[in-house]
């Protein structure tokens, strides 16, 4: 027998649960990202299950017994490196990126502060409170400027502020989502978002939306979302702007899978955005689409990333 198959033989041999759902605010998305992973792996002959973490807790996830977890769960509880931890101590091997990476990527203020120290472009930014000097925030960062819960993904809370006045209603929405809310100098320009997968950097896609705002909607529901792959950069400047996403994602030593969020001025310069390590994989989401035009279909997509489900 080859070592491939070899490796393939013992890996349709694990319980693999597919973990989703939880009660995090992308719960839903979560659920739909799930239940694509799960019926992919079966149409790979995987042995799978899915499994609800809001049902069971880690209590039934342990009870099932999974040889290797693919983490699904999108936002707190799953994305946070919580999950990532439980599953350390119970000595079950699970797929992305560790505690420590999981838990930075989640907080976006914190990633951009490494990010800085690194000397890595990411836009300025301040926490926010209650007590905030709504005016001096625009006066630091400029108008318009972006307001954003820290630890929450799928643009969930995410406000456009044109003028002071509306900056303290922003800043309200957001903490709808996260006590920890902060705003960003908002970039003018083009949105990028490049996925890496093991050593490999995906093809970039540049993101078009007609209103001009990638939020929630655009992301999951809209059917007039653009998604430019080949994105439009020349050679070099792609390369470029994937060194650069590979250095991010090192930086908060993320492994396995990820994607990186940037914003292109009109100068031709990148600025990074955020992190994910579980991005979503819905018939939406943006890696599947890197992956495929890179020539692996979603269910060899599955499987790779299964196979970073590696012991710590």
């Amino acid at each position: 027998m080859r070592e491939d198959e070899s490796n393939a033989a013992a890996l349709n041999s694990d319980r693999v649960v597919v973990v989703y759902g939880g009660h995090s605010a992308e719960r839903e998305v979560s659920l739909t990202s799930g239940a694509a992973v799960l019926t992919s792996l079966q149409r790979s002959g995987v042995n799978a299950v899915g499994y609800d973490l809001a049902e069971g807790g880690l209590i039934g996830l342990e009870a099932l017994a999974p040889d290797r977890v693919f983490i699904a769960l999108h936002g707190r509880g799953g994305e946070d490196g919580t999950l990532q931890g439980a599953l350390e101590l119970l000595d079950i091997p699970y797929t992305g990126s560790g505690v420590m990476a999981s838990a930075l990527g989640m907080d976006k203020e914190r990633t951009k502060a490494l990010w800085r120290a690194l000397e890595l472009p990411t836009p300025d930014s301040i926490m926010l409170s209650a007590e905030s000097d709504w005016s001096r925030v625009c006066e630091r960062l400029g108008l318009p400027l972006i307001v954003k819960p820290v630890h929450e993904g799928s643009t969930l809370g995410i406000t456009i502020v044109e003028d002071a006045q509306t900056l303290a209603a922003a800043y309200r929405e957001a903490s709808r989502f996260d006590a920890a809310v902060m705003a960003e100098r908002f970039i003018q320009g083009e949105e990028y978002t490049l996925s890496l997968l093991g050593d490999r950097v995906l093809p970039a896609i540049r993101v078009e939306v007609p209103s001009g705002f990638y939020d929630y909607h655009a992301k999951y529901h809209a059917n007039d979302t653009l998604y430019h792959l080949p994105c439009g950069l020349d050679e070099r400047e792609e390369a470029r702007l994937g060194e650069l996403c590979r250095r991010a994602f090192a930086a908060i030593d993320g492994r396995g899978w990820g994607r990186v969020d940037v914003m292109r001025d009109a100068q031709g310069n990148f600025w990074l955005l955020e992190v994910n390590t579980v991005p979503g994989m819905t018939d939406h989401s943006l890696v599947p689409q890197a992956a495929r035009h890179a020539g692996l279909d979603f269910d060899a997509l599955v499987l790779a990333i299964l196979d970073t489900a590696r012991g710590e």
